[in-house]
């Protein structure tokens, strides 16, 4: 059952109508947080970053075609339990001390959903003994909302990763299910949280010759380099990984992509 409003579907299939990922925000919200509550799937250490904490929640506003994540992405209301600010940050803190690790991180479908709790998390991380927290995120609830960026700007161990998707707003639409005319709002993200002085860098799935060609890839440096040349320097460029949910989202929007 679809219990989103609208014609929201779930992955992507060939014919899919396209939609506002600020409104699937909105539904979602609604089946992942309850006040400062916020549902997540599971607390442990990975390799990432040289070893981190990590949360992984659940729910997101887009429908990558190639997104790794649970299906908790898609189907938010079977997967998770709801934890608050100070529960999220117990669960954090104990797996670092298991793993004998000193950074937290956020992941997996999209972390900024649930601001209330997000930000009710970084104040218990920002007078924690832990040096670093990395947010990833996909960017387009920073891109909407200002006040977000600024408001986690205020938090000096936080680093922010915007997982930037394509290169063009057919390609946005293409490969996220979302409309052609949020492509914008991931850069306006980045300004968001380059004004607001806030640490951070972006990520992109661009250096996949399989999923974007040479043009997309331009117009993605393009873009980025008028907001800042620097962040072209510091640009983490990412390829297509074949786990297992990758190659079922990408078998269900009839892509082909060869793997070696």
């Amino acid at each position: 059952m679809n219990i989103f409003r609208g014609t929201y579907q779930r992955y992507l299939e060939p014919g899919f109508i396209p939609f506002d990922p600020i409104e699937l925000a909105k539904q979602t919200e609604v089946i992942v947080c309850r006040g400062d509550q916020r549902k997540y799937t599971k607390f442990i250490c990975t390799r990432m970053y040289g070893g981190i904490a990590t949360g992984y929640t659940s729910g997101c506003c887009l429908r990558c075609t190639f997104c790794w994540v649970h299906w908790c992405r898609d189907f938010p209301e079977k997967y998770g339990r709801f934890y608050s600010p100070a529960e999220a940050f117990h669960q954090l803190s104990h797996v670092a001390r298991k793993g004998r690790v000193f950074q937290l991180r956020l992941s997996g479908a999209e972390p900024t959903l649930g601001k209330a709790h997000l930000l009710g998390l970084l104040k218990k991380i920002e007078y924690s003994p832990f040096q670093l927290f990395i947010l990833e995120t996909n960017g387009i609830l920073l891109g909407t909302d200002p006040d977000y960026a600024q408001q986690i700007a205020h938090f000096k161990k936080v680093h922010t990763r915007i997982s930037l998707k394509a290169g063009t707003p057919e390609a946005f639409t293409r490969k996220t299910g979302a409309l052609p005319e949020n492509f914008e709002l991931p850069f306006k993200g980045i300004l968001n949280l380059k004004e607001a002085g806030a640490r951070f860098h972006v990520a992109a799935m661009s250096a996949d010759s399989r999923i974007v060609d040479r043009q997309e890839r331009q117009n993605l440096l393009d873009r980025l380099a008028s907001i800042d040349p620097i962040l072209i320097d510091n640009l983490e460029e990412e390829e297509v990984s074949p786990y297992r949910n990758t190659l079922e989202r990408l078998r269900y929007a009839g892509v082909e992509v060869a793997w070696d």
